[in-house]
């Protein structure tokens, strides 16, 4: 089944109302791993195990949701669709499924912050895997800006060719005049 927006291999188009639609959806399935999650690690550290619940239990469920309202809030924001007076849809959001976007960077990192604090329903060593978050962050800081910057190579601007083409032109010219 091809992805949501393609068509026979190319990408379509959609409408405000699509858009918006996607979006609340979205937002729901994001809301409801939120809840999951927490409900989990909750279950097992502050009602099983709540004689073993150190500070650093404590400190990771708030570090948690911390992460999930700043990354829920952010998306939400991006959503927020426009209503005119009559209550139609002028501007549906900015659409989180977009590939490449900022809203799936935010997923991606909603879905880490879940893995993690289900798994360390086992180990609290598995909050460990929550530095994948900053690796990526610093591995696309790389690929998109700082590696081309540093190995951009310092050609002469096209500008400058375009005036030494003319003035070579121009020599040339005059030394043909004077034979």
């Amino acid at each position: 089944m091809a992805p949501k927006g393609k068509v026979g291999g190319k990408v379509g188009t959609k409408g405000k109302k699509q858009i918006h639609d996607e979006n609340q959806d979205t937002l729901k399935f994001y809301c409801r791993i939120i809840l999951g999650a927490n409900a989990i690690y909750a279950a097992v550290n502050l009602v099983l195990f709540y004689n073993t619940s150190t500070f650093w239990t404590w400190f990771f469920l708030l570090f948690a949701l911390v992460v999930y309202v700043g990354s829920y809030k952010s998306m939400s924001a991006m959503a927020k669709a426009a209503f005119a007076d009559d209550d139609s849809l002028l501007d549906g959001g900015i659409d989180l499924n977009m590939e490449q976007g900022l809203a799936e960077h935010l997923k991606d990192v909603i879905l880490l912050t879940a893995i993690v604090q289900v798994l360390s329903a086992l180990s609290s060593y598995f909050w460990y895997l929550w530095l994948l978050a900053p690796a990526r962050a610093l591995h696309l800081l790389w690929a998109n800006f700082l590696g081309p910057w540093f190995s951009a190579d310092s050609q002469p601007v096209p500008e400058e060719n375009e005036k030494n083409d003319k003035k070579q032109r121009r020599q040339e010219r005059r030394q043909m005049k004077r034979f």
